[in-house]
């Protein structure tokens, strides 16, 4: 089980790595959408690549950043059921979900897609769009996100079958004390970014979170 909880501790580190380095994929999304849009008004010109590129990197944050997000616990739990049962209960049935639910899913859709992937590398498959990118490494974006995802139940069932031995603290309770926007802050900070340009990052966080409000009013 040491060797095990090792590994674990690996596979951790390194989607803790992964998970803040994606931090600033967000920022480079916000300066192009903004450098986007300034472009367009002040002189009339746009590319497709520019619309892309930002769905490329959001494909990124999201695929890649899924393990980062399960290993702060920050999946939605519906423990309308299981929330009423023991801990060691629910670590039981997380364990079977895991084993059952989670590897199968990720195990079919990297048979599913890899192909795709490899078709589109060969092909150079590019974007119907004018102007648009290539779509390979888009499409690799998948099966790595999963791998990563694979991975982290890997280690998350590591530390339930820990816990229910005795040998390891509970890995439910969120290792997450600050959000992702106060995180990314930082990470700007210590990098000495200019003010102006956490101002705008600042203001696009407060954008989409009013329009989903807005969406979900409506």
């Amino acid at each position: 089980m040491n060797a095990m909880l090792k590994l674990s501790r690996l596979i951790d580190g390194l989607n803790e790595r992964i998970g803040r380095n994606l931090m600033w994929l967000v920022l480079a999304a916000v300066i192009i959408s903004a450098v986007n849009a300034v472009v367009r008004k002040a002189f009339d010109m746009s590319s497709n690549a520019f619309l892309e590129i930002q769905w490329y990197l959001f494909a990124a944050v999201v695929l890649l950043g899924s393990a980062y997000t399960m290993l702060r616990q920050g999946h939605v739990k519906i423990d309308v059921i299981v929330g009423h049962f023991s801990k060691r209960t629910q670590l039981i049935v997380e364990c079977v979900g895991i084993v059952c639910f989670l590897f199968p899913f990720v195990f079919k859709v990297n048979e599913l897609v890899w192909p795709l992937v490899i078709q589109a590398f060969n092909s150079g498959e590019m974007s119907q769009n004018a102007g648009g990118l290539i779509r390979w490494p888009v499409y690799a974006l998948v099966p790595a996100g999963f791998v990563l995802l694979g991975l982290q139940g890997l280690s998350e069932l590591i530390k339930r079958v820990a816990f229910l031995l005795g040998v390891a603290a509970d890995p439910t309770q969120p290792v997450q004390t600050k959000t992702a926007e106060e995180e990314l802050a930082e990470e700007i900070l210590k990098h000495q970014v200019a003010p102006e340009v956490i101002e705008r990052v600042e203001d696009a966080i407060d954008m989409v979170a009013d329009q989903s409000k807005d969406g979900s009013a409506k």
